[in-house]
């Protein structure tokens, strides 16, 4: 996490000033300008060192497990899936063949299923990459949100999240400031200078400008995408739409997830309901990303969280569930 933190400038994660031209006091850094939005909206001062709980350890990661306590959000989070025909579950240009495990080096990542190997590939070495993480105010219960969430998943994009649930005291009040209303997703660009609402002139200036200029057909059917985002939603309940109180993070943390995955979704809900700034690493099916986990950590599962404010790094969704509602929750 801090190498990939350092490798971004700070103004990547530094919030634009208000309309109108209204001064606002800024300081240098990840931490700071979280900071800054909290002491701007005077609903709460920043919080204390965080510290992951007492005797905390990281979990063995087990592949495909289910804790029994998680089976029914996981059921209801992977009720998405049909009603979006998996979209946000590959990257642009994805392919899968079947080859002989011989043929995968040491260290090199391959998906295995049933004694197969096959080795999933991509075209997004064709498509530029942002140099600074896109910044995208957003909230997990609203439909226009998951739209842009999916062509995020799409293109591997990383993104900057900051979550806007209800009654939020940070986020969505400067949201306000911003561009003079309350309504998401609401997307700041710092590598071009853009920001803009509207879901669907957010997804085409990213296929414009990251991806190939094609909008997927899923998330170009105008009202029927909209009530299947929405039908998508329902096995969820409203979950990562309300706030929690919850510390301020002196620094996002980091996610690797993608969009499609039940287990990764309700690890975002959680985070959003703490109105947890978090870094997202794309790494939907056929990402070269999830080479660059497995190399790190010597395999790929995913949600996979670092956080740099306790220096814990772990898998498993339900535990990590529990250590964000632990560490952070008021």
């Amino acid at each position: 996490m801090a190498g990939f933190l350092r490798s971004v400038p700070p103004s990547a994660f530094r919030l634009p000033s208000p309309p109108g031209g209204k001064s606002i006091r800024r300081r240098t850094g990840v931490s700071a300008e979280i900071r800054e939005t909290v002491e701007i909206e005077g609903e709460r001062s920043p919080s204390p060192k965080i510290s992951p709980p007492p005797g905390f350890k990281p979990p063995e990661p087990k592949r495909f497990s289910v804790r029994p306590d998680k089976f029914l959000d996981i059921l209801g989070a992977s009720l998405a899936l049909p009603f979006r025909l998996g979209t946000g579950v590959f990257v642009l240009g994805y392919s899968v063949s079947l080859v002989s495990e011989d043929k995968i080096p040491p260290g090199e990542y391959a998906l295995k299923i049933a004694g197969l190997t096959f080795k999933e590939t991509s075209n997004l070495g064709a498509q530029a990459r942002p140099e600074k993480p896109i910044e995208i105010y957003e909230f997990e219960g609203c439909p226009f949100c998951r739209k842009v969430r999916e062509i995020v998943s799409i293109l591997d994009l990383d993104i900057l999240y900051y979550p806007c649930p209800r009654n939020s005291p940070n986020f969505r009040p400067k949201v306000l400031q911003m561009g003079g209303k309350q309504q998401f997703p609401y997307m700041v660009d710092p590598n071009t200078g853009v920001t803009m609402y509207e879901s669907d002139d957010i997804i085409k200036y990213l296929v414009q400008k990251y991806g190939d200029g094609t909008t997927p057909l899923m998330l170009s059917l105008g009202l029927l995408t909209t009530l299947t985002e929405g039908f998508a939603m329902i096995g969820r309940m409203g979950k990562g739409s309300s706030y929690s109180p919850s510390k301020t993070p002196p620094m996002p943390l980091e996610i690797w997830a993608y969009e499609g995955s039940p287990f990764c979704k309700i690890v975002r809900e959680v985070l959003v309901e703490l109105e947890l700034p978090h870094i997202f690493r794309s790494t939907a099916r056929g990402s070269p990303k999830r080479q660059e986990l497995y190399k790190r950590v010597g395999r790929f599962q995913v949600p996979y969280l670092e956080d740099p404010n306790t220096g814990v790094k772990m898998f498993e969704s339900a535990e990590i569930i529990d250590y964000l509602r632990t560490t952070y929750a008021l």
